[in-house]
């Protein structure tokens, strides 16, 4: 079994990034969503895109963006994953041309098969849990809800932590795990400690399958 990837998302802070790259994250992810406690401006953004070494992806949430919002912030991060969290079409997603995540939000009759299969395109389906609004807002769904087999990669989120994510990985087996509300002081402030625990974590989980 192939590694399960760590992508450490709603970073504001040079430090954080270099917690995150630090404990081995894979990807950081920078909201461009201005009604979350962790948007960033595009220039800030951008600046902590700058310290990411090679092989860290950044990722970019957007939820509903306006066209001109993803041009611009293509432009001043050229290696940006785009990551659609709204209501966002196939080919709304599909017109970049670009890499990019798709967030599913997951409820008791939600089909996740045809999801996948309307967004062929994307990288990775990112399964969170259903909230009012946009976002998992840290909670935790019912993972029993995901099918077997799902025809694209599976990004696990939605109130994972240190305490669960071995459960969740040995459980869903998803290719990534991604964690925001799980590694922070506070909302938009992260946790170093909190950070290299959660990577332990999740290689120990990797470990645990691989015997």
């Amino acid at each position: 079994m192939s590694r399960t990837r760590i992508k450490i998302c709603g970073l504001t802070r040079e430090a954080d990034v270099e917690a995150a790259v630090g404990a081995g994250a894979d990807a950081i992810g920078l909201v461009f969503y201005e009604k979350s406690p962790r948007a960033v401006s595009l220039e800030r953004a951008a600046e902590l895109a700058r310290r990411l070494p090679p092989f860290v992806t950044p990722v970019g949430l957007f939820v509903n963006a306006a066209p001109a919002v993803i041009e611009s912030a293509l432009a001043a991060i050229p290696n940006l994953t785009l990551q659609f969290h709204g209501d966002e079409t196939p080919e709304d997603c599909d017109r970049w041309a670009r890499p990019y995540l798709r967030a599913a939000r997951m409820a008791p009759g939600f089909d996740l098969l045809d999801f996948a299969t309307r967004f062929s395109r994307a990288q990775a389906v990112l399964v969170d849990a259903f909230v009012d609004g946009y976002g998992g807002g840290g909670k935790v769904f019912d993972w029993s809800l995901l099918p077997p087999s799902v025809p694209s990669p599976v990004v696990l989120s939605g109130g994972l932590s240190a305490a669960n994510v071995i459960d969740g990985v040995r459980q869903v087996r998803p290719w990534a795990v991604d964690v925001s509300s799980g590694v922070e002081a506070a909302k938009g402030l992260k946790d170093a400690v909190k950070i290299r625990q959660f990577c332990d974590a999740v290689r120990e989980a990797d470990r645990l399958m691989s015997v």
